[in-house]
């Protein structure tokens, strides 16, 4: 073994090559090796993870981006069914539906419908997620119980309420019945024929938000819940002051992904009336957007206007998200903002009894240190 000057071993001496660079120039192949090695080692550590998400954006251009674009291009042509591609129109298709009675009537339809479903559904799986996040018995069995409706297909679920809802035999118009009420026209009226489809998609899409949320409230760490009741705040006032605001990021992607499914509803009104002719119902009462596109598209054979009212679709779901994000965000906000206000109230207010407790501690003392006082000088003066 070398040592240097001072003594210490492991360094080469002046005047001689190190063991390893012995060693490199002995076997110039392994200092390759390594070099390579090394190399590849850097590469893999900055571009590997690139790599590894490349699928997703891989499968997104191909199923997603390309069908995006195409479609576009589609809806600045006259583009015909059997004839394919026809010449240019640039925005003619876009002013067409802009000035069609029929594509408002299926945006009307599509909100009305939206909302009426949406609205309920976001409001009953927060309670059922919050109950289920209580302890009670059977969790496992209930969390598994409102899954069910969601593991039914759509057809299924379309067929058996399309059957309830029935103007003549269906169940619910019996019942109604029973209690001396007339008939409701489930498939012939604008209003019933929406509170039909908006109770199919309930049915089927409020356990599966109830569980998102479900997950989100079980994150939310028990110590803040605990310390909320010991300060004497109640389920009520926890549910609101500590749940809900933890669950934001959660309940901002609930809003979102109800949004964008709420406004591509499709299979629900194409299949609640299946013996009428018109799909949406005989006077197309329960249209929707993308109803009304599949209609265009394979009924009259023009997928020029098809493709615009689909892009106008996509614009008009983007736009609603967004609005979404920034009142749910601002929502949040104001009631985080509340709740800080809510603690440093109390917190001066903590404060406050704090100083007044030492303020009459210390003038108690000054009183006893008085009646000390004067008792000696009462013994002295004895």
């Amino acid at each position: 073994m070398t040592k240097n000057a001072s003594g210490a071993p492991g360094a080469a001496a002046p005047g001689e090559q190190h063991p390893g660079e012995r060693r490199l120039k002995a076997d110039p192949a392994a200092g390759k090796k390594t070099c390579r090695r090394q190399r590849w080692g850097r590469l893999d550590f900055k571009y590997s993870p690139y790599l590894y998400v490349s699928p997703f954006f891989i499968l997104f251009a191909l199923v997603g981006l390309f069908p995006l674009i195409y479609t576009f291009v589609v809806s600045i042509n006259d583009w015909d069914l059997l004839g394919g591609a026809g010449e240019w129109v640039g925005l003619e298709n876009y002013a067409a539906e802009l000035s069609a009675p029929l594509f408002w009537n299926s945006l009307f339809n599509t909100f009305s419908i939206f909302l009426l479903s949406a609205i309920p559904q976001l409001l009953v799986a927060t309670f059922i997620a919050a109950i289920l996040d209580q302890n009670i018995r059977a969790k496992t069995f209930w969390r598994m119980s409102v899954l069910i409706p969601y593991v039914v297909t759509p057809v299924a679920v379309t067929l058996i309420f399309s059957s309830a809802f029935d103007e003549k035999y269906g169940l619910i118009n019996n019942l109604l019945q029973v209690i001396n009420i007339d008939p409701v026209a489930w498939k012939s009226e604008v209003l019933p024929s929406h509170l039909a489809i908006a109770t199919m998609v309930n049915w089927r899409w409020t356990g599966y938000n109830a569980l998102i949320l479900l997950a989100a409230m079980q994150a939310v760490p028990r110590e803040l819940h605990e310390s909320a009741a010991l300060d004497g705040a109640g389920s009520m006032r926890r549910f609101f002051s500590i749940t809900l605001p933890s669950i934001r990021p959660t309940m901002i992607f609930v809003i979102i992904t109800a949004t964008i499914g709420g406004l591509q509803i499709f299979t629900e009104p194409k299949l609640f009336n299946a013996s009428s002719s018109v799909p949406g119902g005989p006077e197309r009462e329960y249209q929707t957007t993308v109803l009304y596109l599949w209609d265009l598209a394979f009924n009259r054979g023009d997928f020029g206007r098809a493709s615009a009212v689909a892009w106008m679709l996509f614009l008009i779901i983007i736009v609603i998200g967004l609005i979404n994000f920034i009142l749910s965000g601002s929502i949040a906000s104001s009631s985080e903002g509340g709740s800080r206000k809510r603690r440093r109230a109390q917190r001066q207010g903590h404060r406050n009894a704090v100083q007044q407790a030492k303020a009459k501690a210390a003038s108690n003392g000054e009183r006893l240190t008085d009646a000390a006082t004067s008792t000696k000088d009462g013994d002295s003066h004895d």
